[in-house]
């Protein structure tokens, strides 16, 4: 499994912004670019993404910048995630092999698509439960991990 460079990006711009947000304090596109190392192009877009989304705001000027628009406390890594990249497992993904006939081509042999479905479920499990503060951390208590017989 692999996050996509826009998650793990906006997730780093994120923890930054989060650590400014008790003292009332934003940065700037140049600020988060010298920080991360990465392209102001490319921090802009992603900025971009979580401003339209609702997790940061923006205001102009000398002491403008991005600034989170809820505590750190309140966000969760997987708000984080849908916004940038979307779920692992999304059961449109099936759709793509329905044949002409309206049913999936791979229906009798697919045992796939429930596997699919558990660890999309471990991954919410664990995902919904991690706020942004946590990560800020870097301590965290990951919870326990079942899936039971929902799936069998």
């Amino acid at each position: 499994m692999k996050l996509s460079a826009q998650e793990e990006y906006g997730l780093r711009f994120l923890v930054l912004l989060g650590e400014k947000y008790n003292y009332g304090k934003g940065l700037t596109i140049p600020e988060i670019s010298r920080v991360e190392g990465i392209p102001e192009h490319s921090v802009a877009k992603i900025l971009r993404v979580l401003r339209i989304n609702g997790l940061l705001e923006s205001a102009r000027g000398q002491t403008g910048g991005y600034t989170l628009t809820v505590s750190p406390d309140e966000i969760r890594l997987s708000e984080i995630l849908n916004i940038l990249g979307g779920r692992l497992y999304d059961g449109q993904y099936c759709d793509s092999f329905i044949a002409k006939n309206g049913k999936c081509s791979r229906a009798v042999e697919c045992n796939v698509k429930s596997v699919w479905e558990i660890i999309q479920s471990a991954v919410d499990n664990v995902v919904n439960k991690i706020t942004l503060s946590d990560i800020m951390q870097g301590s965290f208590h990951l919870p326990e991990v079942s899936v039971g017989n929902q799936y069998r």
